[in-house]
């Protein structure tokens, strides 16, 4: 119950601090519980954590969580190595030709792992009168037709995204 009044006295001092400036302190009472606030309950036992401007938070994309009409997009700098259209288009077709390759590497590895699941599905060993023994035995050859399945969609998608 503690935590949960520090974390939302936490989250409340940029706000109650006034609107450009706040003073963060951690106070830790008798029985060692911390509390984060900007009135110092009791001054000797409480340390400043931050000073100085309200700046706030950052959502997890990366911008501020609210917009400003200050932001403008990021130039790119000047001295940004540049790629003529030539080089791109010779390295796209690179990509696409090793990706081709992959792609079809990866289709023989699939239809490998399907037909050795499908032979040890046609076995029924004579220790395996418990249905979870065959399911067992079966689960690697499955495990491996799903990787193969998982690779060629993504390959396949990959080639999708190439110019």
């Amino acid at each position: 119950m503690h935590r949960i009044a520090s974390v939302l006295m936490l989250a409340a001092l940029p706000y109650s601090a006034g609107a450009n400036h706040h003073i963060l302190y951690e106070c830790v009472d008798a029985n060692g519980t911390k509390l984060f606030t900007n009135v110092p309950v009791q001054p000797k036992s409480c340390k400043v954590l931050s000073t100085g401007p309200f700046e706030p938070p950052v959502s997890p994309a990366g911008g501020a969580a609210r917009s400003s009409p200050k932001t403008a997009p990021i130039a790119t700098p000047a001295s940004f190595p540049r790629v003529d259209r030539e080089t791109q288009l010779k390295r796209d077709s690179d990509r696409r030709r090793i990706l081709d390759q992959e792609l079809g590497s990866e289709q023989k590895l699939l239809e490998q792992a399907r037909k050795e699941l499908a032979e040890q599905e046609s076995v029924r060993l004579g220790t395996e009168r418990n249905y979870q023994r065959v399911l067992d035995r079966l689960e690697p050859y499955k495990k491996r037709v799903k990787l193969h399945e998982d690779n060629v969609a993504n390959l396949k998608r990959e080639l999708a995204n190439v110019r």
